[in-house]
């Protein structure tokens, strides 16, 4: 499905129906990486999840893409929907998008999810790497990278058809937006001291073999929400969502029931 935001053409996927859940894809791909929470959402879920700005079907805009960008165009998709409020969550960068979108309007996340994510800045070999893969993508396109970046994401118990599928999802991404996004998360500010002011419920997940956003930072992030739940995922790595769909949507569903339940 499509909307138009600020004049540029913005794209969605839906499925279930319930209590809504926004769910924030990782980097480099669209929304076609939540293809397990779609196709079986959790019952009693609705979940909506978006293509960030230049990917997949949503249009790409000049400049780097912030996390406050993705945020901003996440809340007006909330808006269209005509939802106040919503369990909001992300994947890896996802995660990033979704603290933007906490730090913007608080007032619109009746629950956090942060899978296979942290809350930390970049440091600057962190920004260095950044803009190393910026320019690659820029110069060689995704087909490379894609390859080089696949095993760092899933774990070696990962299907192959797991595999293979975000290979090609990554490859089909425009370059274009790669380099912005990676530009804008080297551009993100720190969450620590926003998360240790929510109050509200939170679940992290995160994948045991998850080599990018390991469980010790997972653990590190729930100290700081008083009302948050860490699952670990065995056997999975950074997308423990799709390589682990069953486990991940029975800990969102659990989830999404108790914050329903709270009203």
């Amino acid at each position: 499905m499509n909307l138009k935001i600020d004049g540029a053409q913005y794209s969605y996927r839906t499925g279930g129906s319930g209590e809504p859940v926004l769910l924030l894809h990782g980097f480099p791909f669209t929304s076609e990486s939540f293809w397990p929470q779609l196709d079986s959402p959790p019952a009693g879920v609705r979940v909506i999840c978006p293509d960030h700005r230049g990917f997949g079907g949503s249009e790409l805009k000049p400049g780097v893409i912030t996390m406050e960008a993705m945020a901003k165009d996440a809340l007006a998709l909330l808006d269209a929907l005509k939802l106040d409020r919503a369990i909001v969550g992300g994947v890896s960068m996802g995660g990033y998008v979704a603290m933007a979108l906490l730090r913007l309007d608080p007032a619109r996340v009746k629950g956090l999810v942060l899978a296979d994510t942290h809350p930390l800045a970049d440091d600057a070999a962190g920004k260095e790497k950044r803009e190393a893969v910026a320019k690659d993508v820029e110069k060689n396109g995704m087909a490379g990278y894609a390859a080089s970046a696949l095993p760092n994401l899933l774990a070696p118990e990962a299907k192959p058809y797991v595999k293979a599928r975000m290979q090609d999802l990554m490859k089909s991404v425009n370059p274009a937006a790669t380099a912005a996004a990676a530009r804008g998360m080297a551009a993100r500010s720190d969450s620590r001291e926003l998360l240790s002011r929510y109050s509200g419920p939170a679940l992290i997940v995160v994948g045991e073999k998850d080599a990018i956003a390991p469980p010790e930072k997972a653990r590190e992030m729930q100290k700081l929400m008083p009302r948050s739940k860490l699952v670990v995922i065995p056997n999975a790595g950074h997308l423990a969502n799709v390589e682990a769909p069953q486990e991940f949507n029975e800990a969102l569903g659990e989830f999404v029931a108790s914050v329903a339940a709270q009203g």
